[in-house]
Parts: C-alpha cells; sequence; structure tokens
C-alpha cells in the first residue's frame, strides 16, 4: 500500500486538493449554461467518485507489501471492521445530503453565496470537531484564528446577499405571465430577467416568489452536513471512539474512501430521483 509519509508530499496533496476544490464551482456554472441540469451533474459526480475510489483502491491501495497496522485494500475487505465501515458510510451519506441541500440553495441565492457559506461552515465546524477527535494536536492559537475568518466570511456572505435586490428589480417590470411562460427565448443573455426565467422553467427547483431566507437557511443545512463527512471519515480511520475489537487494524484511508464512495453514490441516486 502506498503511504504519502513526508510532509512535503502531504502539502503538495492538499494544494491539488484546493485546486480542485476551487475551480469546481466555475465547471459547475459552465456546465449548467450548455444547458447540463445540477441534478445531472451532482449525479456525474457520484459515479466518478465512486470509480475513481475503485481505481485508487485497487492501485495505491494494493501496491507493495503490507505494513505493520496498514493491510492492503483486499485483506482489509475481509476483516470485522463493521464499527468504522459504518463511520465511513454515514460520511458517505451526510456528503449526499449535503450536495441535495446545495443544489436548493444554489437556486434561491445563486452559486458564489452558496459556496462561501457552506464551505465556511463546513471549515468551522468539521475544524473544531477534528481538533478534538485528534486529541489536540494542532496549536489552537494558529488554527482558530483562520476559522475565525471563515465565521466572518458566512457573516459578510448572508449579509450581502440578504441586501441584494438586483435580481428582483430585473423581475419587477415582468408580468405574471410572462414568468410563467414556456416559449422564452433560449440563450438569453447571462444576468437578464429572461436568463432568470429561462433558468426558472429548467429547472426542477422553483423558487420565484419565495423568500431568499429560505436559500440561506438550506446553506446552513448544507453547510452542516458538510462539517459531518470529514469527523466521520476521521472516526472511520483512527477509531478514537475505540469501537473496533482488539486486534483489528484501523481503516486505511483507500479502503473507507471505497465505503463513504459507496454509501454516497446509493444515497445520491435516490435523493436525486426523490426531490428532482
Amino acid at each position: 500500500m502506498y503511504v504519502v509519509e513526508s510532509k512535503g508530499g502531504a502539502i503538495a496533496c492538499m494544494l491539488l486538493s484546493l485546486f480542485f476544490l476551487g475551480t469546481w464551482p466555475a465547471v459547475m456554472t459552465a456546465l449548467e449554461r450548455r444547458g447540463r441540469l445540477p441534478q445531472h451533474t451532482y449525479l456525474d459526480y457520484s459515479i466518478t467518485n465512486l470509480l475513481a475510489a475503485v481505481l485508487i483502491a485497487l492501485t495505491f491501495g494494493q501496491i507493495g507489501d503490507p505494513k505493520p497496522d496498514q493491510p492492503n485494500f483486499f485483506t482489509q475487505l475481509a476483516q470485522d471492521n463493521w464499527p468504522s465501515v459504518l463511520f465511513a458510510m454515514v460520511g458517505g451519506v451526510f456528503l449526499s445530503i449535503g450536495n441535495l441541500s446545495t443544489q436548493y440553495s444554489w437556486a434561491f441565492v445563486g452559486l458564489a453565496v452558496t459556496e462561501v457559506i457552506t464551505w465556511s461552515i463546513t471549515v468551522m465546524i468539521g475544524t473544531t470537531m477534528n481538533y478534538y477527535l485528534d486529541g489536540k494536536i494542532n496549536k489552537a492559537e494558529i488554527l482558530f484564528p483562520g476559522v475565525a475568518c471563515f465565521l466572518i466570511a458566512v457573516c459578510l456572505s448572508a449579509a450581502v446577499h440578504g441586501s441584494n435586490s438586483d435580481n428582483k428589480a430585473k423581475l419587477e417590470g415582468l408580468s405574471v405571465d410572462k414568468e410563467k411562460e414556456k416559449g422564452t427565448p433560449v440563450g438569453a443573455e447571462f444576468g437578464t430577467a429572461d436568463f432568470l426565467i429561462e433558468l426558472e422553467h429548467k429547472r426542477s427547483i422553483k423558487v420565484f416568489g419565495r423568500s431568499v431566507w429560505i436559500g440561506l437557511t438550506i446553506s446552513f443545512f448544507a453547510g452542516l452536513c458538510f462539517s459531518l463527512f470529514s469527523p466521520s471519515f476521521n472516526l472511520a480511520t483512527n477509531d478514537q471512539w475505540h469501537t473496533l475489537k482488539k486486534g483489528v487494524d484501523h481503516l486505511v484511508v483507500y479502503t473507507a474512501f471505497f465505503y463513504f464512495s459507496c454509501s454516497c453514490f446509493v444515497i445520491a441516486i435516490i435523493l436525486n430521483i426523490t426531490f428532482l
């Protein structure tokens, strides 16, 4: 099994993950403008995530000889490690519920506000929970000022959207009949009233006439769900609550990610078909 053991390698992995986390909202927006519905994109993501988890487990999880307390992927599949497996799968459930909530929030308040609020809450709550789960190994005086910056981001983002009447102003001059008209022009200019109406007709989530505070509330709920999946994954791989039987190895990250992705995929299919 391959494991990154140097600080330089770990930092490189974190920077790579930040790059992908920072670019996917732009990709999502571009896909919707090209006609791909968000629920279909999220299903694509769930399928791809599962395929990636299987590929990674069969490669990095199987490379080389097993190390002490770090068995290979196939070895762990046969072990009695169900408490840790369940933690990993619960993390996948939280991620899927968060993704569904994000789609609703996106329709109400836009992707920019949704991402700032959800991921800031994720960092605040998730970091705090993991700090205590890991036995306070990090320096609180360095860690939590950074967390406080995310709290400020949440407050500012909510305040900005709460005072933003731009979309409402664009639609004020339109009649109710036009808002419900099915023949709005395809490919309307981005940001115009016609574009907003076109989105309303295309999306399965209808938001016209509803309060933006519903969207902000859903954003906070999505952030709460996202904040719980990393502590669940942490418990799955480190067993801080000592749920495993004596002598049973902790789940390695590749095995935990496999179960996590399986759960995320199944729940995503059920939720998207049920609610969207």
